[in-house]
């Protein structure tokens, strides 16, 4: 039996590496990381499973291992540059969680040059004295061929973006329109003007709306309000359970969105045209026909089958421009549509009427959007403006997903459902620190409401730092997760949500569309034997057997575990592991775009706010740019900063300068790591001489082109302390790896840069 305290303790965990030599591991139980000291590295690889022995505990109570064993080493292929050092082929990895280059025998470089990215097999794990081998599995290409950085980031994370042949042969097989043997049993919508709207760059469109004033009876009086309808593309007709696109489908889980490309989780015949809701031709659909009253609330919804012609292709932005003026341009040019909004409109404003009543919680968060020109290359970061256009598409598809699951729930059929659990009782102290220490006069409760989220971020909207507190109790809450046990959704405020309104991007509402088809047909849908979960699936499995049995056992329609519920929670598992793996690619690809775009300005001054503190420094977002960047420990003068946990914030021990949350700053851009993913700036101080700061015009374009390696800064010391406060010896990997960067330095310096992006 694993013990639980104490040195001697064995812990098994991820291994997570870090790019200055030393690691950490992930521990399964969800607790504090365990430091791993370079020399621990040496044998070991991020992402490894291994068995840890705690051996001692730091001065501030930290712990640090040592690797007993190396339970499971996934197959990862590592992703990095080509390079030839006195006649050594090696890889130097993009990812610098891996500590040590890989090896290339002269006979297994393939058909790749010097200096191509190419994607790495081991052959040979890394030992104490001796390095990884491997052999050249594939040519991504050149460094600056456009769009690299998103070939890496779907081998780095393992994101399935090749369609089996299988699959690829049956979407081929498919028919190009629907047939007419297809409108059998189902409800002919063609003459209802169902509409989409979407943004302007969208190229699948799933769903449709339609909306009506209507009658109807609520008990024995009659009550006004209007009967809404959200059509959804029937996915579910064309893909069948274990067909080739299933599977392919069920592999990926979800689309992949990156900037200008997306990795589709069904192939194009479906994901843009058969199953697309595109304008002037006829498509198959299931519907949520619902009434609604004028207080907001469903009375009543039914789910059916049918055929619909979309009447219009419409963009938020035009949308907008109607509901903000009925007789604008925008307007006259859709005149036809013109009613049928404005209905659309009148329900939205009753439904977020029901919203509010509620208490669901709706923060003031700034999401960014990346434009690039054709070559990729970035022009400019804009924020994304959320328009009464796309809220109001979001509460009509929120009531569309509210019906599914209480559809699912009634019936006793298993699915899958959307929960969304509020904080943990230690992220629950943490948040009610800091509203205290920051003067907010409202908190939470130890079983907090969603309304009490919603009355903070109220009350706070008009703060200078509303921004900031509202991500403060964004991060209090914890990340939502597909399940077939019901536990309802904490921050829509809903007892039972589910996803039903993107088949085309998600597996899950493929699922719950079957699942509501079998229900109709009095039927019950079984899921297929899945294939082997994948690392990520394991991991979050592992974590959710770390919460309360009887919570995992039983959801709220009181439904006990059995053979049919835990294929469903692996569904589940398998989903919600895929849609964190989406998002971190995606996230991963629009840092490099932002490192290689800041590039462009190292140097440049900026004002911006702090918008995270830790214990080695503050995080930056600049006003003018959206891009956050690391201010280290370092850089803010020469005093003993203190990182208080309560406030969030770093204060200075002899001046008691704070930089909180919320602090307006001026920072200078001093260094872009693309390996890295980061971006350091530096804190420029009231006063202080520009001048030696800023380069000179005639040297700005040159300095901007330089990589990082010109770049080094006095902080480098310091970031190399270990959990542990001490410096600890580079690995021969490591010191291996310092000498090539030497060697790439020199070269850097007579203009050969080998530097990967």
């Amino acid at each position: 039996m694993e013990k639980t305290s104490g040195l001697l303790d064995e812990i098994e965990g991820s291994v997570q590496g870090h790019r200055d030599g030393h690691g950490f591991l992930v521990r399964d139980d969800g607790q504090a990381d365990i430091y791993l000291a370079p020399n621990e590295m040496r044998a070991v690889l991020h992402r490894d499973r291994v068995k840890v022995r705690l051996v001692r505990f730091d001065r501030k109570g930290r712990p640090e291992g040592r690797v007993l064993e190396i339970i499971e080493r996934p197959p990862q292929p590592i992703i990095g540059r080509l390079l030839q050092e006195n006649g050594v082929w090696l890889v130097v990895p993009e990812d610098k969680r891996y500590g040590q280059d890989v090896l290339i025998p002269k006979n297994a470089t393939g058909q790749a040059r010097v200096g191509q990215v190419v994607v790495v097999e081991l052959v040979e794990p890394p030992a104490l004295f001796g390095q990884p081998v491997g052999r050249v599995k594939e040519v991504l290409g050149e460094v600056d061929d456009p769009g690299m950085e998103i070939e890496i980031a779907v081998r780095k994370y393992s994101v399935p973006h090749i369609f089996s042949e299988a699959c690829i042969a049956q979407a081929r097989s498919l028919p190009d329109k629907v047939q007419a043997s297809d409108r059998k049993n189902r409800v002919d919508l063609t003459d209802i003007p169902l509409l989409t709207i979407d943004g302007e760059d969208a190229r699948d469109f799933d769903d449709a709306v339609y909306c009506e004033p209507a009658t109807f009876k609520q008990g024995k009086r009659a009550q006004q309000g209007w009967r809404l309808l959200v059509a959804i593309a029937d996915v579910s007709h064309y893909v069948q359970t274990g067909s080739p696109i299933d599977v392919d489908a069920y592999d990926r889980a979800t689309s992949v969105y990156f900037p200008r490309r997306v990795i589709p989780m069904l192939p194009e015949k479906l994901s843009n045209g058969l199953c697309s809701l595109n304008p002037d031709v006829d498509r198959l659909c299931m519907v949520c026909d619902m009434l609604i009253t004028q207080e907001g609330e469903i009375s009543a919804y039914q789910f059916y089958p049918g055929v619909m012609h979309s009447h219009a292709r419409m963009t938020y932005t035009e949308v907008a421009a109607i509901l903000a003026n009925t007789r604008g341009g925008e307007a006259i040019r859709r005149k036809e549509r013109v009613k049928d909004l404005m209905h659309l409109y009148e329900v939205y404003r009753a439904l977020l009427t029901a919203r509010g009543k509620r208490g669901a919680v709706d923060f003031e968060t700034t999401e960014t959007q990346i434009v690039c020109d054709a070559s990729g290359r970035i022009e400019k970061i804009v924020p994304r403006v959320r328009t009464e256009a796309h809220r109001l598409i979001e509460e009509t598809m929120l009531a569309a997903n509210v019906c599914s699951a209480d559809f699912i729930g009634q019936s006793k059929h298993a699915g899958l459902f959307r929960v969304h659990e509020g904080p943990t009782p230690e992220k629950g102290e943490l948040l009610r620190n800091y509203l205290k220490a920051i003067g907010v006069g409202l908190t939470i409760h130890e079983n907090p409401t969603p309304a009490e989220f919603q009355a903070i971020a109220l009350a706070t909207r008009d703060r200078p730092d509303a921004q900031q507190i509202h991500s403060m109790l964004l991060r209090s809450m914890q990340q939502a997760i597909y399940t077939p046990h019901n536990s309802g959704h904490f921050g829509l405020a809903f007892e039972s949500y589910t996803h039903f309104t993107s088949p085309i991007r998600r597996y899950p509402d493929l699922l719950v569309h079957r699942v509501i088809k079998a229900v109709l047909g009095k039927t019950i849908y079984h899921l297929p034997a899945l294939p082997t979960p994948g690392e990520a699936h394991a991991k979050l499995s592992r974590r959710l057997e770390k919460q309360d049995p009887d919570k995992r056992a039983a959801d709220k329609g009181g439904r006990v575990n059995s053979a049919e519920m835990m294929a469903w929670q692996a569904a589940g598992l398998h989903c919600s592991a895929n849609e964190r793996r989406a998002d971190e690619a995606s996230r991963d690809v629009e840092a490099w775009l932002k490192c290689k775009y800041m590039r462009e300005h190292l140097g440049e001054e900026f004002n911006g706010v702090v918008t995270s503190a830790t214990g080695f420094g503050i995080f930056v977002t600049l006003d003018a740019m959206y891009v956050e960047g690391l201010v280290h420990i370092t850089e803010l003068g020469g005093e003993y900063f203190r990182f208080d946990e309560a406030r969030q914030e770093l204060r200075g021990e002899r001046t008691g300068i704070r930089y909180a949350i919320g602090t307006r700053v001026r920072v200078q851009v001093s260094r872009v790591d693309l390996d890295g993913r980061r971006i350091d700036f530096r804190l420029i101080q009231e006063g202080e001489d520009r001048a030696l700061h800023t380069p000179r015009e005639k040297d700005k374009g040159s300095s901007r082109r330089e990589p990082e390696l010109s770049q080094e800064r006095p902080a480098k010391k310091a970031r190399r302390q270990t959990a542990a406060g001490k410096k600890m010896p580079k690995s021969p990997a490591k010191k291996l790896a310092s000498k090539t960067l030497a060697k790439t330095a020199a070269k850097a310096s007579k203009g050969k840069t080998r530097k990967i992006r």
